[in-house]
């Protein structure tokens, strides 16, 4: 498509776009004058479906009505509440529902399918991720290799960019594999790269992973919900993801888990046990033995958090209705005419200067670019901040820019353009 930086051409393409009804269904933040915000920062925290409320009101109403017997009674029985989230959970990452249950927070269950899948033996310890990997996924990789008694500079391959680049190759990644193959036990990398949005090859790692004989994992924080993921398809052995980035979920609600059904309706595949994974139809006989749920749903430790799970549940149907891969094909035209946009700033505004570090193939990208800034970026970022544009920024000098297709239009890419074209010294 050939972009232009018109507001005509801005309009034309969200009355073409088939979700942008979506849009009315959030709730945008406004600033202290009560103007509606330019809301770019899906990548940290999604926007609130309207549909929330009522989802959590109803829960509350139950409780309210019912006491503990909301359990078996309530309209959304409580004691299998996880269940009525498992099939649009299992839509957004392309899984079958037995190998996706909903549980926890994002690190907790990292921790909890570390444990069951990272099994070092011999000389096969190590772990391969990617070096600048987000915190968390740095510090569970470090207590895991701890735990077991290695030290991460021993156990830990991290795979860094070529000198003078911003993001890996594949074909780097396999190469790493393949020098390390008789060490490697697990294979982590992030869906999407948190700090430069690249898209990692999912399907080429896993492969590779299970041709050395490792097991392949993935926190996909930054991709349920931004990518067309095939998690089945693609042999994946486990993923989690959290629900409050572009699963609009809510500050710090609960994740998802993937499990192949090859390890998931394995009863023997080892795990950290807990009462709500034991067998439904047996649970309240309080038996000792563990006999877990078939599924990825053996892996679950305490009850539903209701709740949480209610906004969840309200914003996975969303998804439901809009179609992860239409969504998919907006974004890869959204962060195409941003980035059209972007350039065209800095070619004419000699006060910015800035490199985009995500990847230009729209394929090996979600929906975020990174911009690099050379001078005044934390001015640059702090400008957009006080014109209404929220963003964000990370230490030292990057501005992550995100337009989620489920809520953001083509006239909020322009008029982003617009007043960072502003932008003076």
């Amino acid at each position: 498509m050939q972009f232009q930086n018109s507001l005509d051409f801005a309009r034309n393409l969200d009355q073409q776009d088939t979700l942008a009804p979506f849009r009315d269904e959030f709730h945008f933040p406004k600033n202290k004058n009560g103007d509606t915000q330019i809301y770019f920062c899906g990548n940290s925290l999604g926007l609130q479906p309207k549909s929330a409320s009522a989802a959590l009101n109803a829960e509350l109403e139950d409780w309210s009505i019912w006491g503990v017997e909301g359990h078996f009674h309530g309209r959304k029985p409580w004691f299998h509440y996880h269940k009525f989230l498992t099939e649009n959970a299992a839509e957004v990452v392309g899984a079958k529902p037995i190998e996706v249950v909903v549980m926890n927070q994002l690190t907790v269950n990292l921790h909890l399918l570390m444990a069951s899948f990272y099994k070092p033996k011999g000389n096969r310890y190590k772990i391969i991720m990617e070096a600048g990997a987000f915190p968390s996924d740095m510090y569970a990789v470090e207590s895991q290799v701890t735990f077991n008694g290695y030290s991460y500079e021993d156990a830990v391959i991290e795979v860094a960019p070529k000198p003078g680049k911003h993001t890996l190759e594949t074909q780097d990644i396999l190469e790493t594999l393949e020098a390390h193959k008789d060490e490697i036990a697990l294979v982590f990398f992030s869906g999407v790269q948190y700090y430069t949005g690249q898209y990692f090859d999912i399907p080429s790692i896993t492969k590779k992973a299970h041709e050395i004989g490792a097991i392949a994992g993935f926190d996909l924080a930054h991709a349920a919900g931004n990518i067309n993921l095939k998690l089945h398809e693609w042999n994946v052995d486990f993923a989690a993801w959290c629900s409050y980035k572009y699963l609009n979920s809510g500050p710090g609600n609960v994740s998802g888990i993937y499990i192949h059904e090859k390890h998931a309706t394995n009863p023997n595949q080892h795990r950290l046990a807990g009462w709500w994974g034991y067998r439904e139809d047996k649970r309240f006989l309080m038996q000792k033995g563990y006999s877990p749920e078939p599924g990825a749903a053996g892996w679950q430790m305490s009850n539903a958090p209701v709740f949480g799970m209610a906004v969840h549940s309200a914003s996975l149907e969303l998804f439901h209705r809009a179609g992860i891969e239409n969504l998919r094909t907006k974004s890869m035209q959204l962060t195409g005419f941003l980035e059209f946009i972007l350039n065209d700033v800095q070619q004419n505004n000699s006060n910015i200067n800035f490199q985009i570090i995500t990847p230009s193939d729209p394929h090996q990208r979600g929906a975020q670019l990174s911009l690099l800034v050379q001078d005044n970026g934390k001015k640059i970022f702090d400008f957009l901040t006080e014109h209404n544009v929220i963003a964000d920024w990370r230490e030292p000098n990057v501005i992550r820019i995100a337009p989620a297709p489920m809520y953001n239009s083509f006239q909020d890419v322009y008029q982003l353009g617009q007043i960072l074209s502003q932008f003076s010294i």
